[in-house]
């Protein structure tokens, strides 16, 4: 089991296999880097360095009761970066994940990033507000900051519908897959997990996404009940100076997991040309 205690004390758990190109894999809420199974196989067996962390809070790193805003785990990342000497990286975002690496790359700057890809992403911004008209209600976030402090075994079982759109009419459900969404989201701290509520919903990543020079890849399910991709992925990849936006009809918001096979072919067209 490979940690990383960064300045604070607080240990990152993270995978590192593979030598090549480095392409490093940020998670969403409230999973682990066991989410990136798919990915993770397959950019190994091309020749890809992969490296998948458990964002603090998350997963097997600490179960921090600070820290757990978009700032502190942008340093998190930063300093793992650099204790591993990545180089030319790559770095792949989904969800709460997407905004992570803009975060890094912003604070951090591009020294150690050849590429990005937002997956799902929650950029530029999810809350309804009078700059963002077309957003998410807060009540809507607030429903979810409940039932994670109040209910969560319950509740991240009856997530995981939507998450992988098996409410949806004909979809072919998977329990296993469920069941690991599940597993994933128990093993982390509750209280990390109700203040990354608040940084995956309220950060505004609007201002930041104009900054990004380095080419960025944006992929978006049509049919992403939890982060809609009018108000994230279409406006994200025009924000960007350098941004390619790719749409699936019908893919969910986990698209990683039950597309994994389109979404990787995806990403390897872009981080190849």
């Amino acid at each position: 089991m490979a940690t990383f205690k960064v300045q604070d004390g607080t240990e990152i758990y993270y995978k590192d296999w593979g030598t090549g190109q480095p392409i490093v894999f940020h998670h969403g809420w409230p999973l682990s880097s066991d989410d990136w199974d798919a990915q993770l196989m397959y950019f190994l067996d091309k020749g890809y360095r992969v490296i998948a962390h458990d964002r603090r809070g998350h997963g097997r790193s600490t179960q921090t009761d600070q820290g757990n805003d978009m700032d502190t785990y942008a340093s998190d990342v930063a300093q793992l970066v650099a204790a591993l000497d990545l180089k030319d990286a790559i770095h792949i975002g989904h969800s709460t994940g997407g905004g992570e690496v803009i975060r890094y790359i912003t604070n951090h700057g591009t020294s150690r990033v050849a590429k990005a890809v937002l997956i799902s992403a929650v950029t530029p911004t999810m809350v309804k507000s009078e700059t963002n008209p077309d957003g998410v209600p807060m009540d809507v976030f607030d429903e979810i900051r409940l039932n994670t402090a109040t209910r969560r075994q319950q509740y991240f079982q009856d997530f995981t519908l939507a998450f992988y759109g098996y409410n949806r009419d004909g979809a072919k459900v998977q329990q296993g897959v469920m069941d690991n969404w599940w597993r994933q989201g128990m093993m982390g701290g509750i209280k990390a997990h109700y203040d990354c509520i608040k940084a995956f919903s309220e950060t505004d990543f609007t201002e930041e996404l104009k900054q990004v020079a380095v080419p960025v890849l944006v992929l978006h399910g049509e049919d992403d009940q939890i982060v809609p991709l009018d108000i994230t992925g279409r406006r994200a990849a025009q924000l960007v100076k350098n941004g390619t936006l790719i749409t699936y009809p019908g893919f969910p918001h986990g698209m990683p997991t039950t597309e994994a096979e389109t979404i990787n072919k995806d990403i390897l067209a872009f981080i190849t040309k």
